[in-house]
């Protein structure tokens, strides 16, 4: 087991299957020692799924969950792509869309669940800066979709 898995463990989460392109596209691309994931829902271990509108049927405590929910099929995906959490050298961005009730305005602390776990997970090499704008919809109605770009170190 890696560092990041050992300590993924010691936070008291366990990686889910990696979660397949819902599209005509690739799940990660990777250039040099750039990865990009692209963007997945809030899809639970048991493939459930957390869906609705931030500020109508979900509230903030559940788009936080949702977005941890991303976090960690990243991190899966990830692992898929990288064959060990360890050669994530750094977070380097991070896009949260939230599926957003007109009046809502909190998006910034729903994708803090994403950004959170990557940081109690890697520390400062899970800092990232990060964008989290409110949207009309998303794709199945999923509550949240996190993507982000990852330094891989050179093993």
């Amino acid at each position: 087991m890696s560092r990041a898995e050992a300590r993924l463990k010691q936070l008291g989460y366990t990686l889910p299957e990696p979660p397949p392109p819902v599209g005509n596209y690739l799940p990660a691309t990777r250039s040099g020692n750039l990865l990009w994931l692209a963007g997945v829902g809030p899809r639970r271990a048991d493939g459930s799924r957390i869906t609705g509108k931030l500020g109508a049927d979900l509230t903030l405590e559940q788009g936080y969950e949702a977005a941890r929910w991303c976090a960690l099929n990243l991190l899966s995906r990830m692992k898929a792509e990288l064959g060990d959490l360890d050669q994530v050298g750094r977070i380097l961005k991070v896009v949260g869309m939230v599926n957003s009730a007109p009046d809502f305005t909190q998006q910034a602390q729903v994708v803090d669940g994403a950004s959170d776990l990557f940081v109690a997970l890697f520390g400062e090499r899970g800092r990232h800066s990060r964008s989290a704008p409110g949207m009309a919809a998303l794709p199945n109605n999923a509550a949240v979709i996190v993507e982000c770009v990852v330094e891989v170190t050179q093993a």
